[in-house]
């Protein structure tokens, strides 16, 4: 391999961009690698490997086929309501339990029936539930004919997603609070209303103290740069190393205790990270305990939880910190349905966030008053849960807020497939597909990695200086920094190799490392992947030893 054809200093002006904008330059110099293979198939997208994309290449069959029973029943109970050629009326409450039972025995062959049976039966015995009413409001918002009510998600629903996320992201021992939750359109949009309804109502201000615990996703960094935001941001880097010299990403003691600053009003992290895609310890989770037990109680966590299902008895902060933590949770990675957009907002009950908004002064409660006026004849007691709902559709449209009926449908089908022995045995074949990829990306490139217990393995950050150093010493690494730009072997990959990574600056981290995602390409994939790093390392080592001969 030989340079690539773009030079530094554009490689230098484009590296400005986020990863992920940049990751569409890497494309087209990937696609043109595939164009140019003679010989080939070449329209044919096998020499574009792109593992810069978060999207998992696999789905959860079994709660989508439960979802098409259910419209199948749902549709029979609107034409029994009314029949007019293509007219129907909504879903009856009064014997649908029962009606639901007939088309289920009446249907054994439909796709889908049986796990919805089951997935209702354990509603009903697990959680406690009216059956009718389950029932009813499963088949209503398959339809969609209604507005979601109540608008910040349906009764059964928040009752069958609050024991998923008890038993998927708090190891089964929930803290005895009441979890509210507020259904959003996938984790970007609970990321957009949090960061916004703290804003409106005051919590946080232009130029506050927040804190980011790095490497992290990119828009958390890029939002509290924006005019409407602008936080003075504190970063706690995951910058502690093994005895070997291999990276651990990792929290020091003295990175976690910023957080004791009572200037930091806000803390937001990825768990497990991303990229590097591992749990919180246990020792971190206690340094962050104490700290807000003995120096920064007032201190909000905002905790992006979407990895938690692929770590082994995973506990979120919500479960440690209960009255601290906002935690956020899509569905979209680990039942691979990011184009359903579903997604929740955590709030346990007793709460930091409604202390500060009974804190405020006379003058902001007062025009905090005039903003929910409409919504209620005490708008000092509107919880804080409750204006996250109200300013996602600017108050005045809170009557028509909500998460649509159907997404609502899906997202508890898929929480129950997930307490169901089905969901168990898929969760462990998805986290079997991660571990065998990460296998062979490490295979193929020779490189170490860290071992750890509680790695979630979705991406992994390779920390490319690191490995210079390790592999051929200082002097190596030093070359490498003074001669290319941190992004280079971005540039050299996609351009020479098809093969597109994005560049670990981007979330925070250092500069000479990629993120690897090990989610969306098959398995032999990171095979290869793997043998153009380490052909391209190859190429970096006779390049520094020419050049010292």
């Amino acid at each position: 391999m030989s340079k690539p054809s773009i030079s530094r200093d554009e490689i230098r002006r484009l590296a400005q961009l986020s990863p992920f904008e940049l990751k569409g330059r890497f494309i087209e110099l990937a696609e043109a690698y595939r164009r140019a293979r003679p010989g080939q198939k070449e329209k044919s997208a096998a020499h574009l490997l792109n593992a810069g994309r978060g999207n998992p290449n696999w789905i959860a069959t079994g709660p989508r086929e439960a979802m098409l029973a259910l419209g199948h029943f749902a549709l029979t109970e609107s034409r029994r309501v009314w029949t007019a050629d293509d007219l129907g009326g909504m879903p009856e409450r009064q014997g649908i339990a029962e009606r639901y039972d007939r088309f289920a025995r009446t249907n054994p062959g439909l796709p889908g029936i049986e796990l919805l049976t089951d997935s209702i039966r354990l509603a009903v015995d697990r959680f406690g539930l009216d059956r009718e009413a389950l029932v009813h409001e499963l088949a209503d918002s398959a339809i969609g004919d209604n507005y979601p009510l109540p608008d910040r998600m349906l009764v059964h629903a928040e009752r069958i997603v609050t024991g998923y996320l008890h038993e998927e992201l708090m190891a089964g021992r929930p803290p005895a609070d009441r979890l509210d939750l507020f259904a959003t359109e996938g984790g970007t949009a609970a990321m957009c209303y949090v960061f916004d309804s703290l804003v409106r109502n005051g919590i946080l201000r232009k130029g506050d103290r927040i804190a980011l615990m790095v490497p992290v996703f990119t828009p958390y960094i890029e939002i509290p740069g924006l005019e409407d935001y602008d936080f003075d941001v504190v970063t706690v880097e995951a910058s502690s190393f093994t005895a070997a010299g291999v990276r651990e990403w990792r929290y020091p003691t003295e990175e976690v205790a910023k957080l004791a600053d009572p200037a930091v009003k806000l803390v937001c992290l990825v768990n497990p990270s991303n990229p590097p895609s591992l749990e919180l310890s246990a020792r971190v989770a206690g340094q962050i305990k104490d700290i807000v037990a003995r120096d920064n109680p007032g201190l909000i966590i905002v905790t992006d939880d979407v990895y938690g299902t692929f770590v082994d008895g995973f506990r979120t902060l919500a479960a440690e910190l209960p009255r601290n933590t906002l935690l956020v949770y899509s569905y979209s990675k680990h039942f691979g349905c990011t184009g359903h957009r579903l997604g929740v907002i955590g709030l346990h009950r007793d709460n930091v966030v409604d202390d500060a908004l009974a804190r405020l002064p006379a003058v902001e409660q007062a025009r905090l008053a005039e903003r929910y006026r409409t919504l209620t004849l005490e708008p000092g007691g509107l919880r804080f849960i409750d204006r996250l709902v109200a300013d996602s559709r600017q108050v005045a449209l809170n009557h028509t807020a909500g998460l649509s009926l159907p997404q609502q449908a899906q997202m508890t089908l898929f929480s129950l497939f997930g307490l169901l022995p089905e969901g168990k045995a898929y969760k462990e074949r998805i986290r079997g597909i991660l571990r065998r990829r990460l296998d062979l990306l490490l295979e193929g490139s020779g490189m170490r990695i860290a071992e750890d217990p509680k790695r979630a393995g979705y991406y992994v950050e390779l920390d490319l200086l690191t490995e210079a150093e390790r592999t051929a010493g200082a002097d190596f690494a030093r070359y490498l920094e003074q001669t290319y730009e941190p992004t280079e072997p971005l540039f050299r990959l996609a351009e020479q190799t098809g093969v597109v990574l994005l560049g670990g600056g981007g979330f925070d981290g250092p500069a000479w490392s990629v993120r690897v995602s090990l989610a969306n390409l098959d398995d032999l994939d990171y095979l290869k992947i793997g043998h153009h790093l380490e052909q391209i390392f190859q190429d970096y080592r006779d390049e520094w030893q020419a050049s010292t001969a």
